[in-house]
C-alpha cells in the first residue's frame, strides 16, 4: 500500500451529475459487491447503489489530488433537508424521538466507505476532517447514523454489541431506540463475563474511529437484511469532536 498524507488528498462535495454517480459507483463497489447487500433503486447496470434520500443529501467525496476517482465518500442530511425529504434515513431504524426533540443542530451521517486501497491510513482521517468543516460551516451539534457490522447473525456478534451496549451506550436525554420490528438485544453477555480486548477487535474500524472521538450508541441493534448487516446507531456531540479531532487526524498520518 503507497504511503500518503492527508496532502494529497482532496475533500469537497458532489456539485455534478458525474461526482455523484462516481460517490454511486463506490458505494456500489462496496456496500452491494463487497458486502453482499441490495436495495429497491440499486442499479446493477450501471453499477450504482442509491436510494430515494440521495437527491437531499450533500455528498462529501474524496479524490487523490490531480485524480477525479472518487475513493471515499459521506453523505450528509441537515435536518431541514430532512423535512424535505419526509424524514431521516434512520428513521426507518431507530426512534429518532430523544434527538428530533433536543432542540439541538443535528446532522445524519450515512454511507461512509472507502475504497479498499486506500482504508487503515490518512485517507479516512482526510474525510473526517471535511466533515468537520461542514459540520462548523453549519454549526452542527449533534452527528449520528448508523454503522454496521457484516452479517445478520447477532450471535456471533454477541460480544462487540454487548460491549457497545455496556461501555457506549448513549445518555438517556439522546439515547434513540432500535426500531421494535428489527430490534436486536445488545446485552448479549453480562459485561462481568466479556473478554473486552477480543470484543473491541471485532468492532469495525469505523465505529472505532467514532469511540475514539466520544461517540456512544443507541439503545438496541437494527438486523438490516437488505444490505446483510448489523447496524448501530451512533452519536456523537460536536464539541467532543473539537477537543478530540486533531488527536485522530494526526495519528498514522505525515
Amino acid at each position: 500500500m503507497a504511503h500518503h498524507s492527508r496532502a494529497d488528498f482532496a475533500v469537497k462535495l458532489a456539485e455534478t451529475d458525474a461526482e455523484l454517480h462516481a460517490a454511486q459507483r463506490l458505494r456500489y463497489a462496496v456496500f452491494i459487491r463487497e458486502l453482499g447487500g441490495t436495495g429497491d433503486m440499486v442499479d446493477h447496470a450501471d453499477q450504482l447503489e442509491q436510494d430515494r434520500f440521495d437527491p437531499f443529501f450533500d455528498h462529501l467525496i474524496l479524490t487523490e489530488r490531480g485524480s477525479s476517482d472518487v475513493i471515499g465518500v459521506y453523505r450528509l442530511l441537515r435536518a431541514d433537508r430532512a423535512v424535505a425529504a419526509g424524514g431521516f434515513y434512520s428513521e426507518g431504524e431507530y426512534d429518532l424521538g430523544p434527538l428530533k426533540s433536543s432542540g439541538r443542530r443535528l446532522l445524519e451521517l450515512g454511507r461512509s466507505c472507502l475504497h479498499p486501497a486506500y482504508r487503515g491510513g490518512s485517507a479516512m482521517h482526510a474525510l473526517w476532517s471535511g466533515l468537520a468543516d461542514y459540520a462548523a460551516q453549519y454549526r452542527i451539534e449533534v452527528l449520528f447514523g448508523v454503522a454496521s457490522f457484516h452479517g445478520t447473525d447477532a450471535a456471533a456478534l454477541a460480544a462487540p454489541l454487548s460491549l457497545l451496549h455496556h461501555r457506549y451506550l448513549a445518555p438517556p436525554a439522546l439515547r434513540v431506540r432500535a426500531s421494535e420490528k428489527s430490534f436486536q438485544r445488545m446485552d448479549l453477555i453480562d459485561e462481568a463475563h466479556l473478554e473486552r480486548r477480543a470484543a473491541m477487535v471485532q468492532i469495525p474500524s469505523l465505529i472505532k474511529a467514532y469511540l475514539r472521538l466520544g461517540g456512544c450508541v443507541g439503545e438496541g441493534a437494527f438486523i438490516d437484511h437488505a444490505f446483510n448487516t448489523t447496524d448501530v446507531c451512533l452519536l456523537m456531540d460536536t464539541a467532543m469532536l473539537n477537543e478530540r479531532q486533531s488527536k485522530i487526524y494526526t495519528r498514522g498520518a505525515s
